[in-house]
């Protein structure tokens, strides 16, 4: 469990909260890249750390984040006219490009310069694996973008669920690192059976009926891999069904993907008690899923189950998620169908914040505690002075980074499992370590 204080540590990123400003140390997954799909069309809002902004692509189909509103009278830009490579506020008609800058002041007289002197928040952004990415931190500090896990090509087949949802980012995260949970929770959606874990149409099968993993945690300067190990359905007494789970700090987790694509998460704060919660396929070798085939298997279509903005309309925490009693009565384990929906209720029961100061953990809650230790220990560097965390050296990119699943005899070595090239260097040079400071140790 962890104390008051460190919960609020851990969840509060709104304002000058001191993980939110880590955060904002790093490029921001904003928004969907299909949310502004033309040039010209509408701005959209977006809250971010509990800053309100709206984004557009312009005429050129450059992608501007500024402050919602106006620095003038501070009206809404989200209503404003987006046209001839500007947003236009509808008040006064005051313009502005990507960067902030006013192009056009109709309602002052050109002569008082005073366009010039107005400059409007506005946020570097950049495009890849369907998001439109932000940097909101200092911007003498900005670091390089790159690729993101789940696109470590420009050609990776990308398919996005987004929903907006009223909790705080770490419960959703926990809920994204937690493997033990999807043997009971997930158990109608991920069934046991022979062979290699693959995704049908209707559910996704692997081989193992064993609901108690062992967690074995590896962490990193990124944040952590962790093992889940179980007992598989074949060779039980010489082999190992392991899938393993990345923890990229602080925004993404790449989960143990299956034979047909590759899973992600991406939780990004709206604000103390809202988050935008992603749940990703991808596959970059060939294959996957389309975006609305993905969207209709997690039940999560926009137009039936989401509004325009991404919000749950049908399950919904006051209706119980339309849970079917009766479903439960003939096999469907939660009475709640797609997966995503099943964590939502379990994520938004633990009220907006989940309170961590009177909980019983367990062996299965090994890597849910490390993650927490990660974040709060990262935290304290960073507030005393340090690169935050992911952005020191020795730095790895996310695009080298993978999760894994598979059987694998008993000998078999799990930290390296699935691994390329540059991580698996990565992290033998991280296990030296470990053993050079294990030997320091014994010897002083």
């Amino acid at each position: 469990m962890l104390t008051a204080e460190e919960n609020e540590l851990l969840c509060r990123i709104e304002g000058d909260a001191p993980m939110g400003q880590l955060m904002r140390r790093h490029w921001v997954p904003a928004l969907l890249t299909e949310q502004l799909a033309e040039p010209d069309g509408k701005p959209v809002r977006v809250t971010l750390f509990g800053e309100r902004l709206v984004a557009f692509r312009d005429s050129e189909g450059r992608i501007g984040l500024l402050g919602e509103f106006c620095p003038h009278r501070k009206a809404s830009l989200a209503f404003g006219r987006n046209e001839n490579c500007g947003l236009r506020c509808l008040y006064h008609g005051w313009k502005f490009d990507v960067d902030g800058n006013v192009t056009d002041m109709p309602s002052e007289p050109k002569e008082s310069g005073f366009a010039e002197r107005v400059k409007h928040k506005s946020y570097p952004t950049r495009e890849a694996g369907g998001f439109v990415w932000a940097y909101m931190g200092p911007p003498e500090l900005m670091p390089e973008f790159e690729a993101p896990a789940w696109a470590p090509t420009p050609d990776t087949r990308v398919a996005v669920v987004r929903i907006q949802l009223p909790c705080n980012w770490a419960q959703i995260m926990e809920g994204q690192i937690d493997s033990a949970h999807s043997s009971s929770l997930h158990s109608s959606d991920m069934k046991p059976a022979r062979g290699e874990a693959q995704a049908l149409e209707t559910h996704w099968v692997r081989p193992s009926t064993d609901k108690n993993p062992r967690i074995q945690v590896q962490v990193t300067n990124y944040g952590m891999r962790y093992a889940a190990i179980r007992r598989p359905i074949m060779n039980a007494a010489t082999h190992d069904y392991v899938r393993i789970t990345c923890f990229v700090a602080p925004f993404a987790a790449l989960i143990p993907p299956n034979a047909s694509y590759n899973v992600a998460s991406v939780i990004v704060p709206r604000d103390d008690t809202s988050s935008y919660f992603h749940f990703i396929a991808w596959n970059n070798t060939g294959g996957g899923i389309d975006t609305e085939a993905w969207r209709k298997f997690c039940v999560a279509q926009v137009g039936v189950d989401l509004d325009s903005d991404f919000r749950p309309v049908k399950r919904l925490a006051e209706n119980d998620y339309l849970q079917d009693r009766e479903a439960m009565r003939s096999g469907s384990f939660t009475g709640i169908p797609g997966i995503p929906n099943q964590d939502i209720a379990m994520w938004e029961s633990m009220g907006p914040i989940a309170d961590r100061t009177a909980e019983r953990l367990g062996a299965s809650d090994i890597a849910v505690i490390q993650f927490r230790r990660i974040m709060l220990d990262a935290l304290a560097r960073f507030q005393e002075g340090a690169e935050p965390i992911g952005l020191a050296a020795p730095h790895l990119a996310q695009a080298a980074l993978r999760s894994y699943q598979g059987v694998v005899p008993k000998t078999e070595n799990w930290r390296l499992l699935g691994t390329s090239k540059e991580e698996a260097a990565y992290l033998s040079g991280m296990e030296m370590e470990e053993d050079e400071r294990e030997m320091a140790q014994a010897v002083a």
